[in-house]
């Protein structure tokens, strides 16, 4: 390696580690802000804390590493521009394509650690992640009750204005939506101005002694004419206790791991085992829909064809061959049936349309660890031509250019992803899709900025043949004056 090499490899890795440092905290604490509810007045300690920020780390790596190699890019061969460095390398026979040679061999060995940490950091910490965001909630449900906002506990939401006592149990303005648990979507409303909240001595119920509020209820009437008035019940009340039962969530400890099985866990060869079993569950689900329709409508008038064939009446007219009374019971059976068969075949659709977009997205988790190791051989192949053409180094407009192409990079990115979810598209497509669209822009940029061409695009051969029948056509008119 000659020592202008090392001097390019460099300034490179300088550039590179500086924003991507920069970078990853800026996403980090984008993160904080956005789990901020989470971590907000839960008397969590600094470890908990720290271990929260640390598995949420690695998921920002796809975010950050492309766009680090695309801002350094851009502002490493900008400077060299920007100084004329360029100019005494190509005066020396140095071409763009030999000073980026190493810097190819570093991008590529990057990509290559971008690969491995995605397979396998990544998902082991957003399993863990996961894991620590549900139990630091169930830890300890006093904690999970913050001031100002609704806080689920079981089927019972909770929001108070205003804790105080040493241990957060005197409450003030206390709001509990409680839904039902006998699936008729009924809700109970309960306002109180003031209660205190207590456990029993082993923790597993919580107790809401709640004071002077009011309580209203949903009434569903077993008549679907009275539902329509949407009945409910509402009383007054000094003294109201609620118990909720928190066993199951005490059981939780803060290091234990219990959610599992979602593609951004999994590696890829986990990933193709649960393929292999989403797939075949999948086909066995359309195979049994299947037959469990057609068995459902040939069985309707099954036993009246019988007596049909035995009668050996043939009639376009079916119904008449009943009397009155059997033609309404025939009628009211098949509009039953009908409806029964459609009920079931929306249902089974929509419980298929949700298979199968999970797997298309267990599909796309495997396609995305491979994409972001691509990506940052494409955007190192954006960056630095772009910043050889425009001679432009710092923060100013490399900054500029650089959020402008990631942001349509992971706009298509998200956008593809979507459309392979629902289906719309492979999944190989939609995973691809920003790089099979941003890797002709980086060839051209390549191209212009290796044989000096800059970054203006000539359209002249586009242009020239529509000039040519203006100016043909121009002509003929004038020669037609002139005769005239």
């Amino acid at each position: 390696m000659k020592i202008l090499d090392k001097y390019i490899l460099k300034s490179f890795i300088i550039t590179f580690t500086s924003v991507f440092v920069i970078l990853f905290f800026i996403f980090i604490l984008q993160g904080v802000w956005l789990f901020i509810a989470e971590l907000a007045g839960k008397d969590l300690d600094f470890i908990t804390i720290l271990k929260f920020l640390s598995f949420y780390a690695p998921n920002v790596i796809p975010l950050v590493l492309p766009l680090s190699v695309l801002l350094a890019s851009i502002m490493t061969f900008g400077s060299f521009s920007e100084n004329y460095e360029f100019a005494a390398m190509k005066s020396s026979g140095i071409s763009l394509q030999r000073a980026m040679k190493y810097l190819t061999a570093f991008i590529l060995l990057l990509s290559l650690v971008a690969f491995v940490f995605s397979n396998n950091v990544i998902p082991r910490a957003q399993y863990k992640f996961i894991n620590l965001r549900q139990n630091i909630v169930q830890q300890k449900p006093a904690m999970a009750i913050a001031e100002g906002q609704f806080n689920q506990i079981g089927n019972t939401n909770i929001k108070v204005q205003e804790k105080s006592g040493d241990k957060g149990q005197f409450l003030k303005g206390i709001t509990i939506h409680k839904k039902s648990n006998n699936g008729n979507g009924a809700s109970t409303v309960i306002y109180a101005k003031n209660g205190i909240l207590s456990s029993d001595d082993n923790g597993n119920l919580l107790n809401l002694e709640l004071f002077d509020g009011n309580y209203y209820e949903d009434i569903f009437p077993k008549k679907y004419e009275e539902q329509k008035k949407i009945p409910f019940a509402k009383s007054t009340f000094k003294k109201y206790i609620l118990t909720i039962d928190i066993g199951k969530l005490n059981d939780s400890d803060i290091d234990e791991q219990d959610i599992s099985n979602t593609d951004k866990m999994l590696n890829i060869s986990e990933l193709n085992i649960t393929i292999d079993s989403l797939q075949k569950s999948f086909n066995e689900d359309v195979i049994s829909f299947s037959d469990n329709i057609t068995q459902r409508t040939s069985n309707v008038l099954n036993s009246r064809k019988i007596q049909l064939v035995q009668n050996d009446t043939i009639t376009d007219n079916l119904l008449g061959l009943y009397e009155l009374v059997d033609q309404k019971k025939i009628i009211e059976i098949a509009s039953n049936n009908t409806s029964s068969i459609d009920f079931s075949i929306e249902s089974s659709k929509n419980d298929l349309e949700f298979k199968k977009k999970n797997i298309n997205q267990h599909w796309t988790a495997i396609h995305e660890k491979f994409m972001l190791a691509f990506s940052c051989l494409l955007m190192f192949f954006i960056g630095a031509p772009l910043g050889a053409i425009i001679r432009k180094g710092g923060l100013g407009l490399p900054m500029v250019f650089a959020i402008l192409i990631f942001i349509v990079f992971h706009f298509i990115n998200t956008f593809g992803r979507k459309l392979a979810q629902e289906d719309s598209i492979t999944p190989f497509l939609g995973a691809w899709m920003s790089s099979i669209i941003l890797t002709p822009f980086a060839i051209l940029l390549t191209y212009r900025a290796t044989n000096d061409i800059g970054i203006m695009i000539n359209f002249d051969w586009i242009t020239d043949p529509f000039k040519k029948i203006i100016n043909k056509f121009k002509k003929q008119k004038t020669s037609t004056q002139n005769v005239t």
